[in-house]
């Protein structure tokens, strides 16, 4: 959330800012406060519409907040067609990607014209569920230099601890993020079959909306997988409580596997009532498919 408030403080006093609407909760919120003391005025857009985008673009947004994939539905982006957008007939709005679900090693959105990335170094990059800790890389040096001004102005400065166990996760990073891949690929496609399931929210499925884009700007799918159970919340809730293998938690991106029911959560109304948030870890397929669907069996 530093990362993100230091960013934050890059769009125009005043200005206009068009945010994801499915974005991290945190981000929403940090927005919504900004507009309610007149610091920005906010406004929502759906990142999977490459014209509503657009249209946020032209219409005089100084910022365009966009994360891909999104959380916890997992849409997609059009990153490089938002920044031409954005950059185009003299618009000039600033546009922020939230790439804490792919990683670098995935996707890359200042190669796609993107301005500035924020990550939650928290999840993914540190991959050990033990640092507090967040990322922004700028494309232009004088944005940078204002981060790391904001950085210091508001004691946003993390402790050599925490960057010691980030490094340590990061020098880790492929090998986890290999492993847990091809992991969540395989059980998106169990999953997908599981008659206790009905929807199966992953890019690397065919079916899912934003797969062509994702296989486009993507080097790889994530590890992220959200599913949505028969029996709505009740459902969900039951399955959160039958597994023993996998973590019932809020957080992500660890070695081990995490779940959780996100709508159960204040501000998260456009989520299924039985959407899971599944982050998939380092233990073997068969070991999370034997425990997946034990958690399961109570729903067909």
């Amino acid at each position: 959330m530093a990362a993100i408030a230091a960013v934050a403080e890059l769009a125009p006093a005043g200005g206009r800012v068009a945010v994801a609407s499915g974005a991290y909760k945190g981000t929403r919120q940090l927005f919504d406060r900004l507009d309610a003391v007149g610091r920005v005025h906010r406004s929502l857009v759906d990142v999977t519409d490459a014209a509503a985008v657009a249209s946020a673009a032209a219409s005089g947004a100084g910022v365009l907040w966009l994360e891909s994939p999104t959380n916890p539905l997992l849409g997609i982006a059009d990153i490089a067609a938002a920044s031409a957008a954005a950059g185009g007939a003299g618009h000039g709005a600033l546009v922020v990607v939230d790439n804490t679900f792919a990683s670098p090693l995935l996707q890359r959105p200042l190669l796609l014209g993107a301005d500035v990335v924020v990550h939650s170094a928290t999840k993914l990059l540190s991959g050990h569920s033990d640092v507090l800790l967040g990322v922004a890389v700028a494309r232009d040096e004088a944005i940078a230099e204002r981060l790391r001004e904001h950085r210091s102005t508001f004691g946003s400065i993390p402790g050599p601890m925490e960057t010691f166990l980030a490094l340590r996760g990061v020098r880790t990073l492929a090998v986890r993020v290999e492993r847990a891949q091809a992991t969540a690929a395989e059980l998106a496609c169990r999953l997908a079959a599981h008659p206790a399931v009905e929807a199966v929210l992953y890019p690397g499925l065919e079916s899912h909306p934003g797969h062509e884009v994702a296989a486009r700007q993507m080097d790889g799918f994530g590890t992220m997988i959200s599913f949505v159970v028969r029996g709505g919340a009740p459902g969900a809730d039951a399955v959160c409580e039958r597994v023993r293998l996998v973590v019932p938690a809020t957080s992500l991106g660890g070695v081990e596997s995490m779940i959780e029911r996100r709508a159960k959560y204040a501000g998260e109304g456009d989520v299924p009532a039985g959407l899971l948030r599944f982050s998939v870890g380092l233990e073997h397929v068969d070991d999370l498919w034997a425990d997946l669907t034990q958690a399961l069996s109570s729903l067909r």
